[in-house]
This record gives C-alpha cells, sequence and structure tokens, in this order.
C-alpha cells in the first residue's frame, strides 16, 4: 500500500509500469547539519548571529501548511518533513518503486543578502546533498543550488559539481531580481549545457522587487495562487531574449508550477509573435514550438479542477500538441490534491508511460 499522492490505494491500481519522480525534495534539518562542509569562518558566522534557516522557505513554505506538508508525511517525532533519506525512502521511493527521482533542495539561500556567505551556503548545501543523499541511495539525482545574485559564482559552483555522475541539474528559482532569459545570465546557462545539466526554473525565490506587477498581495493565498505569473514570465524572457537560439542545447524544466496555464500562454504568444516579431528577428518559429523542444513541465500541481470537469481536462491536454511534455512529480514532501489517476484517465494510452517515466529519464539522461 502506498502512502503518497493516492492516499492508501494500492499502487497497482492506478499504474504498473516504470516510475520516474521528477522532483522530490530534501530539507536541510537545521543550520548545523551544514556545519561539517563549512569553513570555519561561516559556522562562526551562524553561531554567533544565533542563525537558523533562511527566511525565504518559511515565507513561501508556512511550516505548519498543509502545502508545506502533507499530514501523512510529516514526521509525528518532531522531525523536519523530508529532512532525512529514510524519510523519503519510506514516503516515496519504496512504496512507489521508484526507478529514479530528480532530488531538489530548496534552502532559500537566495534570501541571504552577503555574498561571500552565500557563496559558502550554497556550496555547502550541494556537499551536503552529495554526501548525505546521493552517495546513499543510486536512485537518486540531484540538483545544484547556485547563489542566483552572482552569476560568476553561480558558473564557479557549476564547474565545481556538474560533472558529478549524479548532479543531473541546476536550481532556478521562479522569482528573481533580473529574468533569467537576460543576457547576464548567459554564461550561467552555457555551463549548464557543458556540463548537460537540465535547468530547473523551480518555485520560490526572494527579489529586490515586488511579487506581482502591480504591488504586494495581501494573503498568502493570493501570492500563492498567482505564483504561475512568475513562471510564465520567466519562460516567455527565456524564449524571446534569444537564450535558446545561442543555445541550441539548453534543457528548461518547469518545477512546482503548473502547466494548464501554458495552452493560453501558447495562443497568446504565437499570435503575438505574428505582428511583433521583427522586433526579435532571431526568435524564428512559433513560441509554442520553441516550448516543445526546450521545455518540460513536472505535472504537480496539476490544477486538475472538479471530476466532473474530465471532459475539459482531455481538452487541455490535447491543446499542448505534444505527449512530451508533462513528466510525474510527487513533489514531495508538498500537499496537493491532485489525484494521478485522473490526469493519467486524461491522457491518450500512448502518452502515459512518458508521464509517469519515459520523458523524464530521456529529459535527465537517466538510466
Amino acid at each position: 500500500m502506498t502512502t503518497s499522492l493516492l492516499g492508501t490505494t494500492p499502487r497497482e491500481s492506478v499504474w504498473t509500469g516504470p516510475v520516474v519522480d521528477a522532483d522530490v525534495h530534501a530539507q536541510v534539518p537545521s543550520a548545523s547539519a551544514l556545519f561539517p562542509y563549512l569553513a570555519q569562518q561561516w559556522i562562526d558566522w551562524c553561531t554567533e548571529r544565533n542563525w537558523r534557516t533562511p527566511p525565504g522557505p518559511g515565507q513561501h513554505f508556512p511550516p505548519n501548511s498543509p502545502r508545506t506538508c502533507r499530514p501523512e508525511w510529516r514526521p509525528d517525532d518532531g522531525r523536519v518533513p523530508a529532512s532525512e533519506l529514510a524519510l523519503l525512502q519510506e514516503h516515496v521511493l519504496d512504496p512507489w518503486r521508484v526507478d529514479a527521482a530528480i532530488l531538489n533542495c530548496y534552502y532559500g539561500i537566495d534570501s541571504i543578502r552577503q555574498p561571500d556567505w552565500v557563496n559558502a551556503m550554497a556550496s555547502a548545501v550541494n556537499d551536503w546533498l552529495v554526501h548525505e543523499w546521493l552517495a546513499k541511495d543510486a536512485r537518486l539525482h540531484g540538483s545544484l543550488v547556485l547563489p542566483v545574485r552572482d552569476p560568476e559564482a553561480m558558473v564557479r559552483e557549476i564547474h565545481r559539481l556538474g560533472d558529478q555522475p549524479q548532479i543531473k541539474q541546476v536550481l532556478l528559482p521562479a522569482r528573481s531580481d533580473l529574468l533569467w532569459g537576460r543576457r547576464i545570465h548567459l554564461p550561467v546557462f552555457r555551463a549548464a549545457v557543458e556540463h548537460d545539466l537540465v535547468v530547473g526554473l523551480h518555485y520560490g525565490g526572494t527579489a529586490d522587487g515586488v511579487p506581482s506587477t502591480t504591488g504586494y498581495p495581501s494573503y498568502f493565498i493570493e501570492e500563492y495562487a498567482g505564483e504561475w505569473q512568475s513562471f510564465a514570465t520567466q519562460v516567455t524572457s527565456m524564449v524571446v531574449e534569444g537564450l535558446l537560439q545561442e543555445l541550441p542545447d539548453l534543457r528548461v524544466s518547469v518545477i512546482e508550477g503548473g502547466f494548464l496555464w501554458l495552452p493560453a500562454w501558447g495562443w497568446r504568444m504565437n499570435k503575438d509573435w505574428k505582428g511583433l516579431r521583427r522586433e526579435v528577428p532571431w526568435l524564428s518559429e512559433p513560441p509554442m514550438d520553441v516550448i516543445r523542444r526546450h521545455f518540460r513541465f513536472s505535472a504537480v500541481p496539476a490544477e486538475l479542477g472538479p471530476p466532473e470537469a474530465a471532459r475539459h481536462l482531455q481538452n487541455a491536454l490535447g491543446w499542448l500538441r505534444s505527449d512530451d511534455l508533462l513528466m510525474f512529480a510527487t513533489d514531495y514532501p508538498r500537499g496537493h490534491d491532485d489525484d494521478v489517476d485522473r490526469l493519467l484517465a486524461g491522457l491518450p494510452d500512448p502518452a502515459r508511460p512518458k508521464l509517469m517515466a519515459e520523458t523524464a529519464r530521456a529529459w535527465y539522461r537517466l538510466p
């Protein structure tokens, strides 16, 4: 019996084939967990300030919110959810019989402003991930955390660990001071391509600007529900500003950002491109064609709507005009109300094994 997205439903009643989970999380339990991977200077920096954690994760994932952790995945002994490999194995890897999983750590170091400290913390998180997780379970393949306000340091970190065999991705938060498609970031993407790494655009980020186009929201629900706008804006920037023409081998995963906004985005972008393409002559094909070649999307949150809307879900999935865009993910330990069986039912038969394993396996070059 599985304790993941299906509750107590047997996994076999929904899917019997291979599974690749495109997004599971490791959460740093405390700053002291990183001390073995930090120079004494930064250990002193943390202890003298009684510094416990960056502020970013608590803002995006309130610790006691059901969105932050599903109840059945929350340890009852006070341990931080998803903070130990054994918890991930117990809750997802073993019951789902996962062939491979992409392990992400959103520790929110982008909310640290001291430039030398944030570089040290990024390296410490990555070393912790490699030694405490990836080295202990061959099913796991990791993503690098980067100091996102320092492109040169980002490139150095990619070169430092990018050739580790179980590193498959670099993480970029959906919120950033500058759009990721801007040319200042080109060396970062070039380094990722050089090491054959996917770029993962992930929920989160602490930017200097307001989190919407017109100001701050009043409630967390506004901020959470409106986050798809950050993803759509970043995707637009990457597609329009020439990044993918400069780096034709670049692969981008949109993680924890949903995907049912994509058909409307594609229709609007293709329409506007026809009238404005002279401004961006390097964009020589409809934007949605670029998406199908360079982007993949994790299928959580799936935003499926009520069960009676199954026909509309099938229409929306058909508007993607590709069976290769979506990748199954539990988003462990986050809490979503999406039913994998309903998403599978909305897909044609050939697309189901692609969703559950084949697309992610090919995208991340997994064995």
